[in-house]
């Protein structure tokens, strides 16, 4: 949504935010010209603003009265952003002009599990944007990686991780004690007190730093420069994968492994294995693309750049900005040809 408010050519739309509660991007958003509304009516707040588009993020799902203010201020376009690819059946989700999927793979789910075509004039894909310009600035491709450094991020979110992201840490640490690898360091941010615990109740600490949350795509970069590749595992999936797209956009590999059954899987609409990283099934083959990846810098260095590339050319939020707007102005004729 920041990146949304931020790229929306200022010229043709006047974007403002509300949101039930404050937070953190509150004052990110200011400091760049958007209003906020935190926490106030939004009956009169509507009636007051008088928009003609809001755009709504949410699960999907319905969620019993959330709409029914939106209704009765009577918005000419209600868009949605589909974070998770789930169905609204409800009377109130009818007021939805166009449903956006965050990748294919959450559009090709709803289509199996709903036998309900993900196809306009309701429903079409419009990808997360990712401020790949910025990325490739503040992470070059001369730029020197940091040997056998790897990390994740996620929020301290116990639904963010999987066993996985430890369960390797056993196999790697064989791999130094019989030569195989070097020493390396595994750089976390969004540890949560599970995994602290494991880590210092198996002596992993030498090889395990938990670090503090970041904010802006600049920490973000700056966290990106310290690591040599991106090691992504959580066992809910990815409905998008952001991060996952902000390392490839930094040029890293990026280390993911596949979801079971319906859950979310984007992360393999993201990751091409032995394109712009690996795909790994379990610890073991987890730990043998750590290692691949630890020994085969160039290689390595080729799957970033590939990521790379593909981010710029899928994800760039200048140009999935432009194609928001396309939406909304296309929905917006449709409305007043209707009316």
């Amino acid at each position: 949504m920041q990146s949304f408010v931020f790229n929306l050519n200022k010229d043709k739309f006047h974007a403002a935010v509300f949101s039930p509660q404050n937070g953190p991007r509150a004052k990110l958003l200011r400091q760049n010209g958007i209003e906020t509304f935190i926490g106030l009516d939004l009956l009169p707040l509507l009636e007051k603003f008088k928009p003609e588009i809001v755009h709504i993020h949410r699960a999907g799902w319905a969620e019993p009265g959330s709409l029914r203010l939106l209704k009765l201020a009577r918005i000419p376009v209600i868009v949605e952003t589909n974070v998770f690819g789930h169905h609204d059946p409800s009377p109130d989700a009818k007021i939805i002009s166009r449903h956006l999927f965050v990748s294919h793979f959450c559009a090709d789910r709803f289509e199996k599990v709903n036998s309900i075509p993900a196809t306009k004039p309701l429903y079409s894909v419009l990808y997360n944007p990712v401020d790949t310009d910025f990325f490739a600035k503040k992470c070059p491709a001369s730029r020197v990686f940091p040997p056998n450094i790897f990390g994740r991020i996620s929020r301290a979110d116990s639904g963010k991780w999987s066993n996985l992201a430890l369960d390797i840490l056993p196999n790697l640490s064989a791999m130094v004690t019989n030569k195989i690898i070097e020493p390396f360091s595994y750089n976390i941010i969004g540890g949560i007190p599970e995994a602290e615990k494991y880590v210092k109740e198996n002596s992993f600490d030498g090889y395990v730093n938990f670090l503090p949350p970041v904010l802006t795509d600049a920490e973000l970069s700056e966290f990106f420069n310290s690591i040599s590749f991106l090691a992504h595992a959580n066992d809910t999936g990815e409905s998008f994968g952001l991060v996952i797209a902000e390392a490839m956009a930094a040029g890293l590999p990026v280390i993911t492994h596949p979801s079971e059954g319906l859950k979310d899987n984007a992360q393999l609409e993201l990751v091409d294995h032995g394109e712009t990283g690996l795909v790994a099934n379990d610890a073991q083959e987890y730990a043998e693309a750590i290692r691949f990846i630890m020994t085969h810098p160039e290689e390595a260095r080729i799957m970033g750049e590939n990521g790379r590339l593909k981010a710029q050319k899928l994800y760039r939020a200048q140009t999935i900005a432009k194609k928001l707007e396309s939406t909304y102005v296309e929905l917006l004729n449709i409305k007043r040809n209707i009316y």
